[in-house]
């Protein structure tokens, strides 16, 4: 299935969902940091010291002398001129004088007050001196204007630095919340005229494409539900491995009915302040209410879905559950004549929590599997629309020797080829690029390591064994590709892909599986007498493939038709069956894993010539392909009816 569309970018920090198709919301009013009050109060305190300031230096420039000095300086002619109005004196000293009455500094300009009571000739005096009395005041004043633009630049300055450090305090901690928690952004809509994901994009799950056509068909028709007392079901579960498309599946369904769609993750609820994930739920289901017919999403939902009440719980009130219980109680008020649609993914549908499937909540549950050949094969079509193609390219071919691949990885392959073909200088894809690219993903890059003669001469025998048990074995998958070149941990790697998709294994398949896993161990020790460390992940394979046989799916008669070991592992054995069960596990394992290791090295002494020559040709030509390694080791490649499709 291809992978969806970017999700467009979130630009507000509050709410973690994003949305498709929603009608713009109104962009929220900025606040100032800190609010209004505090810039308010932090202005009018400044406003007040500036004033004492001013105050106080204006009141220091132009001392204030006696009468008495006055006259003084005016008998001894030291006074230039003078402004009077009223009884209040200005003037100025054609000397500097020093203050009086032990005041420290000198002075040119003064003020001074007449008395009342003075009956001196002062007139006379100042004509006497030659003083000259102005009509304008000799100490100038700022004006009260003046003033105030004094008083107010500190404050618009003060203004200016508080945006200022707002703005950066909010840049630097990228959206930061309370308490240090990064709060999620919010999404922005698509831009008009961008296309929506519909069933178009989708290919490989026809059978999904039923299930949530009624979905749809709910969404454009709800009169016609509501008509016959139908009632849509409240929440759809969309279950599967990961990368088969369950959020391209539900973005497709509502492209499809023309709804506004949102979508979050499940971990994007949970924070660390306990209640925070509940509100931004109640927004959510809020939110698509307000503009139904919609669509909520919420992607790995066994995030906050797990059954509660586990030891990870404090006291019943952690965040996880509190998330969790809103959306259970969001659920339960839906109904069909509100139009609201919600979709869920989940790998873990087993862990889900009984409240949250129950009908009436999730009560409907779509198992969204890997592709079929044929639905791999419209898949890489959609993968390679934006790809030129080389005329030769077969993508049947392709889908054919790509069994359980899932939509994702499928786009993966479609990519990688693309860049190799930009490496090699082409301007198409063709069908060598989708081969390589395929080696590459399933057998790892190569990587170029220099190994000693005898090295590389094991290590072809350890492929050989792998190779030539695999044409042996009946009903075996075929071997695809051998080579020694090293590609990612392994010194060298033998494919083997079936010819047609399998959905149940026999327990001769399976065992047919371990003898083969086991063939490159057998080979070392049937022609070195030596076992090495390059055997690690066969004995991982086997290992796992042995344990489903006793432990889940009854194949061995002393551990009995029973689930002993469950399908998640539970720890190395599980701790769902009795010791002594386990301990038959252990030995019914150990017996089938003997078996088929004799086999492999019976197998292998009883066709050494051919092993010998595999091993030859593979140090010769380090590569072979299907053909050649069929030809030289002289087995005939049986070819199956399916081949031929």
């Amino acid at each position: 299935m291809p992978s969806p569309t970017p999700v467009p970018p979130r630009d507000r920090a509050d709410t973690p969902w994003r949305s498709e198709g929603a009608p713009p919301t109104p962009p929220p009013k900025k606040r100032m940091p800190g609010g209004w009050r505090g810039l308010i109060l932090a202005a009018l305190i400044v406003y007040l010291v500036t004033n004492l300031v001013l105050s106080f230096f204006n009141e220091g420039d132009e001392p204030t002398i006696s009468y008495t000095e006055f006259s003084k300086q005016v008998a001894n002619g030291n006074v230039s001129k003078i402004y009077s109005k009223g009884d209040a004196i200005q003037g100025e000293l054609k000397a500097e004088q020093p203050l009086p009455e032990g005041d420290k500094g000198d002075y040119t300009k003064f003020v001074t007050q007449r008395p009342a009571f003075a009956d001196d000739d002062l007139w006379a005096n100042l004509t006497k001196q030659n003083v000259t009395v102005t009509a304008s005041p000799v100490v100038v004043q700022r004006s009260f204007l003046a003033n105030l633009l004094l008083s107010l630049a500190p404050m618009l300055l003060l203004v200016l630095l508080w945006v200022v450090i707002a703005r950066r305090m909010g840049s630097g901690m990228g959206g930061m919340g309370a308490l240090g928690r990064k709060a999620p952004p919010k999404p922005v809509e698509l831009e008009t005229g961008d296309k929506r994901t519909t069933f178009e994009d989708v290919a490989g799950i026809d059978e999904v494409e039923g299930e949530l056509n009624d979905v749809v068909d709910f969404l454009k028709n709800p009169q016609a539900y509501r008509k016959l007392g139908a009632r849509m079901p409240g929440g759809v579960l969309l279950s599967g491995p990961p990368g088969t498309g369950k959020t391209l599946l539900a973005r497709a369904v509502a492209g499809e009915a023309g709804v506004p769609f949102f979508s979050a993750s499940a971990s994007e609820f949970i924070e660390m302040i306990v209640g925070v994930g509940a509100s931004r739920v109640r927004e959510l289901f809020t939110e698509a209410r307000k503009v139904a017919p919609a669509i909520i999403f919420i992607d790995e939902i066994d995030t906050i879905g797990r059954v509660r009440g586990g030891g990870a719980a404090l006291g019943g009130h952690d965040e996880r559950e509190q998330t969790l219980n809103q959306i259970l109680t969001e659920m339960d008020g839906f109904s069909g004549s509100e139009g609201v649609v919600v979709l869920a993914a989940t790998n873990r549908a087993d862990v889900l929590d009984p409240a949250l499937t129950r009908p009436g909540r999730f009560d409907r549950t779509v198992t969204v599997s890997p592709p079929d050949r044929g639905g791999r094969e419209a898949i890489l079509r959609i993968h390679t629309r934006d790809i030129p193609l080389a005329p030769g390219v077969d993508l049947a071919q392709v889908a054919r020797t790509t069994p359980g691949m899932t939509g994702a990885e499928l786009a993966n392959l479609a990519n990688e080829a693309a860049l190799l073909a930009v490496k090699r200088r082409q301007d198409q894809v063709t069908q060598s690029d989708l081969s390589d690219a395929l080696e590459k993903v399933q057998l790892g890059a190569e990587r170029s390591l220099v190994m000693p003669l005898e090295e590389r001469r094991r290590t072809a025998y350890h492929e050989s064994g792998h190779a030539l048990l695999g044409m042996l074995q009946p009903g075996a998958d075929p071997v695809r590709k051998i080579t020694i070149v090293p590609r990612g941990r392994a010194l060298g790697v033998t494919l083997s892909t079936p010819d047609a998709d399998r959905y149940a294994y026999t327990e001769e398949y399976l065992r047919g599986r371990i003898i083969g896993a086991l063939g490159g161990m057998a080979a070392e020790h049937v022609v070195y007498d030596v076992i090495t460390t390059g055997a690690e992940n066969d004995l991982e394979q086997v290992t796992n493939i042995v344990r489903g046989m006793v432990g889940r799916w009854g194949m061995s008669d002393r551990v009995g038709k029973l689930t002993a070991i469950p399908s998640d592992g539970g720890g190395p054995y599980g701790l769902s069956a009795a010791p002594a069960t386990l301990d038959a596990v252990d030995h019914e394992m150990r017996r089938i894993v003997d078996e088929c290791y004799m086999d492999a090295c019976r197998l292998l002494r009883e066709h050494r010539p051919q092993l010998d020559a595999l091993a030859e040709a593979l140090l010769a030509n380090e590569t072979l392909d299907e053909a050649a390694a069929y030809a030289a080791a002289g087995i005939t490649r049986l070819t199956k009816a399916h081949d031929a499709d």
